[in-house]
């Protein structure tokens, strides 16, 4: 099947039985032929599965780098442009603030265009794009330049970076077999926003030009385009079945047509519903309210501690701005336990299915939140309180590392596991997607605006202090999943969209 230029050869075309369903007026229905078909990208191999995967991962690893990698050259942009900081405000951050915004935005508007438009062309296109609105950051000469076109590349970077959420399902069908491509992506996701200071701190040592963070950016996404442009292959299988059935068309002359094509509805329609329904769930749905908030604020503490870093070793340890970026390395390493702690909890949520009494032979939603009930405590809280109080002029600076350490560890299991429990708490109304882009766009607002609070923080409250209240906010915050363990299968049962998909699904049942 060649998907990179979009036409079918009569090879693929004859691979299998083609499964076809009389309509009316002629009309013929194409489906796969059956659960094994060879054309239906679950039932590709596991190593062209996992090539394809690996290639968009790159993209969620590296599209990040150009959200926080210019924090480290804050001084020298603020003194290029004139942008004063002060005691109450950070004015140089509102180019982060700025991009996280766009992918809040973009991840609420855009995403529905890979169902419509299909993974392929769409993921091509927002990356020409993306490329083009980090060529005018990289020539700026004035800061309201960078503001508007880091909007434009914030909202591609997080629309990109996300598509790997849409191709995973596309590939494996159960939960089981998407654990862990699901986090590699999260981990990755989370890691590419963390670790854009530590690869780019050498470079204003080294150049002496802050616009060097984006010479370098342009140089690895250009190198990268040919790699996404022949290895990033249409998952869809809506979009597949099309290109099969209009194939069949032209080369039979008979009516034969997925049943995707039938739906009369105008796609702009399909488009606007499907954009609204992730904000409908977010102030309807009190388990996605709560659990987003919960996994927002871990998630905006990745962009808070670029702020808080800075600030703390060089008043405290004397630090220059290469240090405090190379710093940031050990929130990533922490981030990098959190992902094999995710890994670990894999296994009590499989064998969960063996005591679920509300559907048997099913994993347990709530047991995903057991390793994030550690990582909030533990990870986030402790880590938080390790960073404030092992924090002392004349002290060894690895305590308060090893704290940032912990908080990487508390964020990555969080993220990922209120990503998991959000998909599976919405899995049966079909509203998982819709559930994740309100999520996601929540993080990213956080990502933007909750850092705006850090110099008032930590110039007011000081070092210790100005943690303690962050650490406060998450102990409270990090009640939620605590809460869900008990009660979340009530919340999950009064929910109105699953009490819909519950009466979707039996209808389904009964009509077959």
């Amino acid at each position: 099947m060649n998907t990179s230029s979009g036409q079918l050869s009569s090879a693929d075309l004859t691979s299998g039985t083609s499964s076809l369903h009389e309509k009316t007026d002629g009309i013929q229905i194409f489906t796969w032929d059956g659960p094994d078909d060879k054309r239906c990208p679950r039932n590709w191999s596991e190593k062209r599965k996992w090539l394809i995967s690996s290639i968009s991962l790159i993209g969620t690893f590296i599209l990040p780098l150009n959200g926080t990698g210019i924090t480290i050259a804050a001084d020298e942009l603020a003194a290029e442009f004139n942008v004063v900081d002060s005691a109450w405000f950070t004015q140089t951050y509102w180019i982060v603030t700025s991009w996280s915004a766009g992918g809040a935005l973009f991840v609420i508007f855009c995403m529905p265009l890979l169902e419509e438009l299909g993974v392929r062309r769409t993921y091509l296109l927002f990356y020409i794009f993306f490329i083009l609105m980090v060529i005018p950051q990289a020539v700026a000469q004035n800061y309201e330049t960078l503001i508007i076109t880091r909007f434009f590349s914030g909202g591609c970077a997080a629309f990109l970076a996300n598509a790997i959420s849409s191709i995973i399902p596309d590939l494996w069908a159960t939960d089981k077999k998407r654990s862990v491509p699901v986090a590699i992506y999260i981990l990755l996701y989370v890691v590419g926003n963390s670790f854009g200071p530590t690869i780019f701190a050498a470079v204003i040592p080294a150049t002496g030009n802050w616009r060097w963070v984006f010479y370098i950016q342009l140089i690895v996404y250009c190198a990268f385009l040919p790699v996404f442009a022949f290895g990033v292959k249409e998952t869809r299988h809506d979009i597949l079945l099309q290109r099969y059935a209009k194939q069949m068309r032209k080369e039979t002359g008979l009516q034969i047509y997925a049943f995707s094509e039938l739906d009369r509805t105008p796609a702009w329609k399909r488009i606007l519903k499907a954009q609204m329904r992730p904000l409908y769930l977010l102030f309807t749905e009190p388990l996605l309210f709560f659990c987003t908030l919960w996994s927002a604020f871990a998630f905006g503490n990745v962009f808070v501690f670029t702020q808080s870093v800075e600030f703390v070793f060089s008043q405290v340890y004397g630090f220059d701005q290469a240090q405090c970026g190379y710093l940031q390395s050990a929130i990533v390493i922490g981030e990098i336990f959190g992902f094999l702690a995710n890994l670990y909890n894999i296994r009590p949520y499989l064998e969960s299915a063996k005591r679920n009494k509300e559907h048997p032979g099913e994993p347990i939603p709530e047991a995903r939140l057991y390793v994030a009930i550690v990582g909030t405590f533990v990870g986030i809280v402790g880590g938080m309180l390790v960073y404030a109080w092992a924090t002392f002029a004349g002290g060894p600076w690895i305590a308060p590392a090893i704290g940032l350490g912990l908080v990487g560890f508390g964020i990555q299991v969080v993220v990922a596991a209120a990503a998991d429990y959000i998909i599976d708490a919405y899995a049966i109304s079909g509203w998982a997607g819709s559930a994740i882009s309100a999520a996601a766009a929540c993080e990213n607002l956080s990502a933007g605006f909750l850092p705006l609070s850090t110099q008032a923080m930590y110039t007011r409250l000081g070092v210790h202090w100005a943690t303690t209240l962050l650490a406060g906010i998450a102990l409270l915050v990090g009640l939620a999943p605590v809460v869900f363990l008990y009660c979340g299968g009530k919340m999950r049962g009064s929910s109105k969209c699953n009490r819909k998909g519950r009466e979707e699904l039996k209808q389904d049942e009964e009509k077959n």
